[in-house]
């Protein structure tokens, strides 16, 4: 079983991998199969209605299944070993979804011209997603990635939770992964309606996820973890005071 686990672990990670990948080139508008602003435009209401159910059917499932009750309840079907690589496979599943059948909006709010311009924004949205990518191992990207886990599981060693330390980005903000999104998402020289929803509609999901992230953290972790957030702001980098060390796991999910 811990073989077939990590291999499973494995699918998912790789299907994780590339999702994150294709979602560069979607919201950039890169030369692949489906960005956001690509494809033939229909009716506006039937744009609005798939786009927002679209984005509500991977927020669902990706708060849903982050829930403790829910863990609680799905590790009485699924092996704890594979619970978190499930939820990333249906995450990344949900997103491949969404690439696939949105629909977009013509119209432009607005369309930087001038040359500098246009590379600051680009610029700007590479480092959305470079700060992403590296705040993930700043903590552990492999466990929050599914596979330290099933690598764990495969060697018949129990699961331990990661040590949390406020090393990179984390001394500065409680959320760089959620910033460098907010980043990324709204960092474009050519902002359609359709790119406007987007990055309205995953602005908000980014909020509300952190709340109930931390409601969790508080829940789990404590005074450690009230003594992080007073000391550390969520998303800018204002005001940080250098947090003790070391602080248990804290990962986003």
């Amino acid at each position: 079983m811990g073989l077939l686990a990590f291999l499973y672990g494995t699918v998912s990670y790789v299907t994780f991998l590339a999702v994150f990948l294709y979602a560069i080139a979607f919201v950039g508008g890169l030369p692949v199969p489906k960005t956001l602003d690509s494809g033939a435009a229909g009716p506006l209401a039937e744009a609005l209605i798939v786009n927002v159910l679209l984005l509500g059917v991977f927020a669902v499932q990706h708060s849903v299944m982050a829930r403790p009750g829910f863990k609680r309840w799905w590790t009485r079907i699924v092996p704890h070993s594979v619970e978190r690589s499930t939820y990333v496979l249906l995450a990344s599943l949900a997103l491949a979804l969404l690439y696939w059948q949105w629909r977009p909006i013509p119209g432009v709010l607005w369309d930087i011209e001038h040359p500098t311009g246009r590379v600051m924004l680009y610029a700007l949205f590479g480092l959305g997603w470079v700060i992403v990518l590296l705040a993930t191992f700043m903590i552990n990207h492999f466990d929050l990635f599914v596979l330290r886990q099933v690598w764990l599981r495969a060697r018949g060693a129990d699961y331990t939770e990661v040590q949390f330390v406020t090393r990179g980005f984390y001394k500065f903000v409680r959320h760089p992964i959620m910033l460098g999104f907010l980043i990324a998402f709204w960092a474009t020289p050519h902002m359609t309606y359709g790119h406007l929803l987007f990055s309205i509609a995953t602005t908000a999901y980014i909020f509300i996820g952190i709340f109930f992230e931390e409601r969790d953290l508080a829940a789990a972790h404590g005074r450690s973890f009230e003594n992080y957030r007073s000391e550390v702001p969520m998303i800018l980098p204002l005001g940080t005071r250098k947090p003790e060390e070391p602080k248990r796991a804290m990962s986003p999910r």
